[in-house]
């Protein structure tokens, strides 16, 4: 699988993300009306599926996880940088296969995509800060 399927995989699992953060809508609902999207055709699909499956069942622990590195309750940030980050926090702290510059890039890609124009940089700082305490052998490694 193409690492451009993962990247459209986390494209169409922010929206998602989004929607249901948004609209308490049912997540398989809403996963239902994301693969009937042709656009998930070259996506990893069971990425996609993994990362909307087990970021809703996991929410208050990656918002606590974020939590310190945040200057205001995850509640209170724009709801499309929310997503992104619970994405990244996620993969950040679940998916350890997956390097920190990969998940810091993604992230960043993803807010320049559908984020405001400064909410690239937000996301880079927050997660810049916290990947030096969760991913701290691997960022030592790297220097």
């Amino acid at each position: 699988m193409k690492s451009g399927s993962r990247h459209l995989a986390r494209q169409a699992a922010v929206q998602a993300l989004y929607q249901w953060d948004m609209t308490q809508q049912n997540r398989l609902e809403i996963e239902k009306s994301f693969l009937s999207d042709r656009k998930l055709a070259h996506s990893d699909l069971e990425y996609f599926q993994h990362l909307i499956s087990d970021i809703p069942k996991q929410i208050t622990e990656i918002d606590a996880a974020a939590g310190p590195f945040l200057d205001r309750e995850m509640g209170k940030v724009d709801p499309i940088e929310r997503a992104i980050l619970r994405l990244s926090v996620f993969e950040l702290t679940h998916h350890h296969e997956i390097p920190y510059r990969v998940v810091i890039n993604e992230a960043i890609e993803l807010a320049k995509t559908f984020g405001s124009d400064n909410s690239y940089r937000f996301i880079n700082g927050i997660l810049d800060k916290m990947v030096a305490t969760v991913r701290e052998l691997e960022v030592a490694a790297q220097r």
